[in-house]
């Protein structure tokens, strides 16, 4: 089976695709633009692609049944495949979760330390020269410990987040999810996401991006944030209306932000760049060679299975 991998992957991930299929890597670290993404749909088996190769109807509507007839997506993420479309030209689908959970949790927790303590402000601070020394009024943050912790989207990472914030910080979580769910902590479920974001100091975002997702994060949600209210989002950048978050923060209606992901990502507006009271991460989310191994691991074993006939074990559509 003739296999592509869309980006330059860890070594680990090149060498165990290439135990079994006849592997070509794509040696740019920028997505796949759409006639490379035809031509490897056309010239290939299978591909591994992740985060930006955008697999659309308008692409495969060149095709009835293309060469290529199975997906594997590099990370937990996949609204960038329209996995409709997908099934309809025969194309299996699949995804890596569970390997990315805990990582992204960990950024969630540094993205809250860091906008509620301004570490990132306080850095280039001292980085500046201009740091004059400790007094009782400088920088003063919101303590962290014993704080409402909102959290849309209790799914997996969700759960992480919360676990780590009850069980680490003696935080109180609430939760705006489609269904009720059952945690090892006290978690109350809101009906609304607007009432969600008014009890919470921190609220963060960790749905899945979708079309029913997209700017689910919006004006009336900064609206109803406590003035000092935190907003971190972990999940996929168009969840948020970008343009409200950076009114919200330049009219100081809500205390600080910590991102990881845009909107229109890589690309990250002047004004948002702009504001000390916005952290700003390049998508770090899983960020360390033994997840991006176990992730790679993972969708390895999705091609191994489809090539087998077996039952792709992370398949999504």
């Amino acid at each position: 089976m003739r296999v592509l991998l869309s980006r330059p992957m860890p070594p680990a991930t090149v060498a165990a695709a290439e135990e079994l299929f006849e592997v070509e890597v794509r040696q740019s670290t920028q997505p796949m633009s759409a006639a490379e993404l035809r031509a490897g749909l056309a010239v290939f088996d299978a591909m591994m692609i992740t985060l930006g190769d955008r697999v659309t109807a308008e692409i495969l509507q060149d095709f009835g049944r293309p060469r290529c007839r199975m997906l594997a997506n590099f990370g937990v993420g996949y609204n960038h495949i329209d996995v409709e479309a997908c099934r309809a030209h025969g194309i299996t689908v699949s995804n890596t979760p569970g390997a990315v959970t805990d990582a992204t949790a960990d950024i969630a927790m540094t993205l809250i330390l860091m906008a509620c303590r301004r570490a990132a402000e306080g850095e280039r601070l001292v980085r500046s020269g201009q740091w004059q020394g400790w007094h009782p009024t400088q920088m003063l943050g919101l303590h962290v410990t014993g704080r409402k912790l909102g959290v849309i989207g209790l799914g997996r990472i969700g759960q992480a987040v919360a676990r780590r914030c009850h069980y680490g910080f003696d935080m109180e979580i609430g939760y705006f999810n489609r269904s009720e769910k059952q945690v090892d902590h006290p978690a109350t479920r809101f009906q609304t996401l607007t009432d969600l974001a008014a009890w919470a100091d921190i609220l963060v975002v960790a749905a899945p991006g979708s079309a029913e997702t997209h700017h689910l994060v919006g004006a009336e949600v900064f609206a109803a944030m406590p003035a000092h209210g935190v907003f971190v989002n972990i999940a996929r950048g168009d969840i948020v209306d970008e343009a409200a978050l950076i009114a919200a923060l330049q009219d100081r209606r809500i205390g600080a932000a910590g991102l990881d992901v845009y909107e229109f990502e890589p690309a990250v507006p002047a004004a948002l760049r702009a504001l000390d009271t916005a952290v700003l991460l390049p998508h770090l989310g899983t960020a360390a060679l033994d997840v991006r191994e176990n992730m790679g691991a993972m969708a390895v074993e999705n091609l191994r299975a489809y090539a087998a006939g077996e039952t792709v074990p992370n398949r999504v559509n």
